[in-house]
């Protein structure tokens, strides 16, 4: 496959997993049933996501920082294992690497806080990173798990090189106007569309409404991800519901992540949007059917049976 490049500035934690049948109330101890950890964080996750969807060594490119500790390692590695560029994994030797503590319960809803350490260190030279691994069209992929201010430079310093720009506004920080300025394409979940818009986004009809709202901001591109509903996008002349790929849920850890992985590789492989968003909700379903973050992703043949089979 003839793909442009894929390169993700973002998050690289290892996850720390309890899965428990609730989660307790404050002051209580419930009894866990079972406990693992497994290499995430938003930025990695979507690299892992799009390299098993292009499966083509190289194409995808991480930027970011781990610790100079076991988990950091082992991350980097594990990412190199997917055919992940990581010449541009720095590792810290100040900070430890991010963690993400999560609680998955029976219904497979997760609950995360996470202490991003190494990841808070990323600066001038991850913009500069990413403006080397750039050189013509290519897709690049950001969140707000790392400094904003380091994503915004980094969005800025591609502006006039072809490439279009996926900002995944996760987690939710009270700043992302300039972000927003600088995205071809913006992709909250429910809860993110409500804090950068104010409006509950329950159905079609708020998430349209949602959807507008942020295109009144002048954003080019806005897709509202719905979890098992699927996503309402405004962009590129379409404006209309995709109903989500049923799927037996698991954990729904990974499925933003799974999303935008998704996303990325389908139109770096040269599909148009709507071509690109049943790759992404199909990947998204995959995933939700697994534990884990990176492990759940699924791999390029899986995603072509799913959509062969609908």
């Amino acid at each position: 496959m003839n793909a442009t490049p894929v390169v993700v500035l973002g998050g690289i934690n290892m996850d720390l997993v309890v899965e428990t049948p609730r989660i307790p109330r404050p002051g209580e101890t419930v009894e866990g049933s079972r406990f693992f950890t497994t290499p995430g964080g938003k930025g990695a996750n979507q690299a892992i996501a799009a390299a098993r969807l292009l499966d083509e060594p190289g194409r995808v490119h991480m930027i970011g920082r781990v610790g100079a500790d076991d988990y950091g390692a082992q991350m980097r590695d594990l990412l190199a294992h997917d055919g992940i560029d990581v010449s541009h994994v720095l590792v810290d030797e100040e900070a430890p690497s991010g963690v993400a503590v999560i609680f998955v319960d029976e219904r497979a809803q997760n609950y995360v806080t996470a202490v991003y350490g190494a990841n808070a260190h990323c600066g001038d030279e991850e913009i500069d990173a990413v403006a080397d691994a750039i050189s013509g069209p290519a897709v690049l992929l950001v969140q707000q798990e790392i400094p904003l201010d380091v994503t915004h430079g980094a969005m800025r310093a591609v502006r006039k090189r072809n490439v279009t720009v996926i900002l995944d506004p996760s987690p939710v920080r009270t700043y992302t106007s300039g972000l927003l300025e600088y995205a071809d394409l913006v992709t909250p979940n429910q809860p993110e569309a409500e804090a950068l818009t104010g409006v509950t986004v329950t159905d079609v009809d708020s998430a349209r409404a949602a959807t507008r709202m942020l295109r009144a901001q002048g954003v080019p591109g806005v897709i509202v991800t719905m979890g098992d509903l699927g996503c309402f996008v405004d962009a590129q002349g379409i404006c209309e519901f995709f109903p989500a790929v049923p799927a037996r849920p698991v954990s729904t850890l990974a499925a933003g992540d799974a999303f935008n992985g998704g996303l990325a590789a389908a139109i770096a492989s040269g599909h148009s949007l709507r071509e690109s968003i049943p790759w992404a909700l199909a990947t998204a379903a995959l995933s939700v059917g697994r534990p884990g973050a990176q492990s759940a992703m699924p791999r390029r043949e899986e995603i072509e049976a799913l959509l062969a089979a609908r």
